[in-house]
């Protein structure tokens, strides 16, 4: 089995550097692209991008992006503005979550969950740090590790499985 993860195209959050917004669109998307099958988050920029791959994806709730609780929608600059320590503290371990928001191994398990009852698709189009928790999960990258994988808009990481997970490439296009 093989599994393709896609990062959703470029959201103004990811231009300014911020927290993204459930609801915040795509600025950029793929070239329309036709797949057998697509699961993606239910935020705005992750279903735009797979609607460019399928008539119809499957949207999955465990596929959401971390949650950034007060933080969310708020550029970096602000949020260090309003709360220089607490944005210190997130920048040194992001995958301990905002203040008042989700941690990494929250993500991990919903994803894990997802990953071991549902049927996995041909492609997962979800968030950065969805992406990290797939590759926590599946081949057992520690959080600390996980964060150091930069996820790029439309970017692609591609996943096997035979007898246990494999990283297959890590990087690229769907065109590649």
């Amino acid at each position: 089995m093989k599994l393709v993860l896609v990062c959703h195209g470029v959201t103004a959050s990811m231009r300014r550097g911020g927290f993204p917004a459930a609801d915040e669109p795509v600025e950029e998307a793929v070239t329309p692209r036709r797949v057998a099958s697509v699961a993606t988050g239910p935020a705005l920029a992750p279903r735009q991008t797979a609607a460019m791959l399928h008539p119809a994806p499957v949207v999955v709730a465990a596929l959401r992006d971390i949650d950034h609780g007060s933080w969310a929608g708020r550029s970096f600059a602000d949020v260090q503005a309003d709360a220089p320590a607490a944005f210190a503290d997130w920048l040194a371990r992001p995958w301990q979550g905002t203040p008042d928001g989700e941690d990494f191994r929250a993500v991990c398990m919903r994803v894990a969950a997802w990953i071991e009852a549902d049927t996995i698709p041909d492609v997962v189009v979800t968030h950065p740090m969805v992406i990290r928790a797939m590759l926590t999960v599946t081949i057992g990258l520690s959080a600390e590790a996980a964060m150091r994988v930069d996820i790029v808009p439309l970017s692609t990481v591609v996943l096997s499985r035979h007898r246990g997970w494999r990283l297959q490439r890590l990087g690229g296009t769907l065109d590649d």
